[in-house]
């Protein structure tokens, strides 16, 4: 295997890229950041766990992708943010009710 076939660790995205379509087609249409309601319906809708959706909003935060604001403020979002709230090993709509702000993508 040569160089060029080997996909690097930092080359992969650490989150679901279909989720991330879907977030960004969303954002779109709705011209408007993304909140949990918004998610929630996007789980909903698209039989997907909610939980799916939001961890791959946290890593879009993470890796600088996508960013939080909440009352127009940026709020950095770090692995101890995502940590913290896997209490019981799967995210929750409950987990979320501190997050009242919106997701948007960097541009």
């Amino acid at each position: 295997m040569t160089d060029s076939t080997i996909l690097r660790d930092e080359e992969i995205p650490k989150w679901d890229i279909a989720l991330e379509g879907l977030a960004k087609e969303t954002y779109h249409q709705e011209a408007r950041g993304l909140n949990v309601d918004d998610f929630h319906k996007l789980a909903v809708d698209n039989k997907i766990r909610f939980d799916d959706i939001m961890v791959t909003m946290f890593e879009l935060c993470i890796y600088g992708e996508w960013q939080y604001r909440k009352d127009s403020q940026l709020i950095e979002i770090t692995r101890d943010t995502l940590d913290s709230l896997f209490v019981n090993a799967r995210l929750q709509e409950k987990d979320m009710r501190d997050f009242t702000g919106d997701w948007r993508p960097v541009e």
